[in-house]
């Protein structure tokens, strides 16, 4: 299945809120759907595929994306989870996303395909790249791009940068000082549940 480009709104009446994904709210208090009154009680295996479409639709993966992710999860040593949303919060798109340079990880997953991003002093168009601690980012130097950016700082973003981020804003240029904790991930989400939603796969 190819990334999601249908209704946001109808998405996060379903799974609740995902930063990543829309900054929009919907007023609509139902779920979507027909049947969105008849609220009956999930079965366990409708939790935790509630859990894993979270994670897949917040970040843009399709679902061969997110199994590789979780079976490199699993390589190390480690909580499973908690790797997995370490690695999907390292990657170059929701940086950019959590650095207040894009409203959305769509936003920031077009900077980057558009050649906008550095890494390294290097033009990265690779959204998935994982960054490192020590990894510097910067924006080309073109017109088009800075203005791009700056019109995208003015839009509504997430509060607060996290801990591991550091954002130069007059210069355009970050820092990854180290790995994401659990605390500062902004997506509310129970990780164990999407593991068990793997473990036989």
């Amino acid at each position: 299945m190819s990334r999601y480009t249908g209704p946001k709104l109808k998405i996060t009446r379903r799974l609740g809120d995902l930063p990543g994904l829309t900054r929009k709210k919907s007023k609509k208090t139902l779920p979507a759907g027909e049947h969105g009154q008849n609220v009956r009680k999930p079965s366990e295996y409708a939790l935790r595929l509630e859990e894993k479409q979270k994670l897949r639709f917040n970040y843009g993966l399709n679902e061969r994306q997110l199994l590789k992710n979780v079976k490199n999860a699993k390589k190390v040593q480690g909580s499973t989870g908690i790797i997995l949303l370490q690695i999907l919060e390292m990657r170059l798109d929701n940086t950019i996303f959590r650095l207040n340079l894009a409203p959305t990880i769509p936003a920031a997953r077009q900077l980057v395909n558009h050649g906008h991003v550095f890494v390294n002093n290097k033009k990265v168009s690779i959204c998935s790249y994982q960054c490192k601690p020590g990894d510097y980012i910067s924006i080309s130097g073109k017109s088009s791009s800075i203005s791009l950016i700056k019109n995208y700082m003015n839009s509504p973003g997430l509060a607060n940068i996290p801990s591991h981020l550091e954002l130069d804003k007059q210069n355009l240029t970050a820092r990854i000082n180290g790995v994401i904790d659990r605390e500062s991930i902004a997506l509310q989400i129970n990780e164990l549940l999407v593991i068990e939603y793997y473990s036989s796969k």
